[in-house]
């Protein structure tokens, strides 16, 4: 296992949506335009295969692919950290070391999902994913899917052993986020760093003591998520107010999806796809299935949003 980073990665690390061909293979091309579009903007890492990457609807093939693409294509101007998301610690460990043997500067895990389990599990599982490669391992507190909440008190244990080098916060739960970043502040613990998910509260995040954001939306407004990264580490509160507030605004493109057709998470993604469709940068707005793709009229609400935040 290697030791965890001694200085935390920090900044705009925005999950890499997966463009998709017609036919539902990788589109690469446009894959390498939207890395271009985030690493050109001043992003300072990559995660890759995540949730906003549909990382859960895609086949292991897939998976490698975007990999290998984003890997090759960034060339180490950014770190890019690799998800190794699966229901079980065999095949997460199986995800890690191909994310590994890429080149992935870090893979992401969440707990083991499917069936439920207990804390112990959970540590267990990280500390054995943590073991199987010689790169860091964060963790992906995302209990909405995951169905359990990662226990801070293991998170602390795992960050002092530098077991984990970090984690993503996804929980929704600012009161435990803040209670994290003021325990391990308490526990003099280094070389851990905790980002936020929730990419409509960052200036609050970052005021609390977090050390980075992990935005969605940052696939369609990179330059926003850096401004406002930038405000808050300068200690600019009410520019970076604004800014967050901009970009809470544009957030409303996430709702375009009709509910009545679609869940929510068709909605987010089909929108975060249109709007790249609609930049220019990439080809289709394609998404996996079994969801359900945003209509011309759904396509029309997402442009008016990016008109609205002056992004067209």
């Amino acid at each position: 296992m290697t030791a965890a980073p001694t200085v935390p990665l920090a900044g705009v690390v925005p999950p890499v949506c997966t463009p998709l061909t017609p036919d539902l293979r990788v589109d690469v091309r446009s894959l390498e335009r939207l890395v271009d579009h985030l690493v050109g903007a001043g992003v300072d890492g990559l995660f890759v295969l995540g949730s906003t990457g549909e990382a859960a609807f895609l086949p292991d093939g897939h998976r490698r692919t975007v990999l290998e693409t984003v890997v090759k294509h960034v060339a180490g101007e950014v770190p890019v950290l690799g998800g190794a998301i699966d229901m079980t610690t065999l095949r997460v460990i199986e995800h890690a070391r191909v994310a590994a043997d890429v080149g992935c500067d870090a893979v992401v895990a969440t707990a083991p999902f499917y069936a439920r389990t207990h804390p112990a599990e959970v540590e267990a599982h990280l500390r054995r994913v943590a073991e199987a490669v010689q790169v860091p391992l964060y963790a992906y507190d995302l209990p909405v899917s995951v169905h359990s909440k990662l226990d801070s008190g293991t998170l602390l244990r795992l960050a002092a052993e530098g077991v984990l080098a970090g984690v993503k916060d996804s929980s929704g739960d600012d009161g435990g986020l803040r209670a994290l970043t003021v325990a391990l502040r308490d526990a003099g613990t280094s070389g851990f760093s905790v980002l936020t998910g929730a990419e409509l509260t960052v200036d609050a995040a970052f005021a609390m003591g977090v050390d980075g954001v992990v935005p969605g939306l940052g696939n369609v407004d990179p330059s926003g998520y850096v401004r406002l990264y930038r405000h808050c580490r300068d200690g600019r509160w009410a520019e970076a107010r604004a800014e967050q507030e901009r970009l809470l605004r544009l957030f409303g493109i996430v709702e375009a999806g009709a509910p009545g057709r679609m869940g929510r998470g068709s909605s987010a993604l089909g929108a975060f796809k249109a709007a790249l469709h609609l930049l220019g940068v990439i080809d289709r707005p394609v998404t996996a299935p079994p969801q359900v793709p945003l209509d011309a009229a759904e396509t029309e609400r997402v442009r008016a949003g990016l008109a609205a935040a002056g992004l067209l």
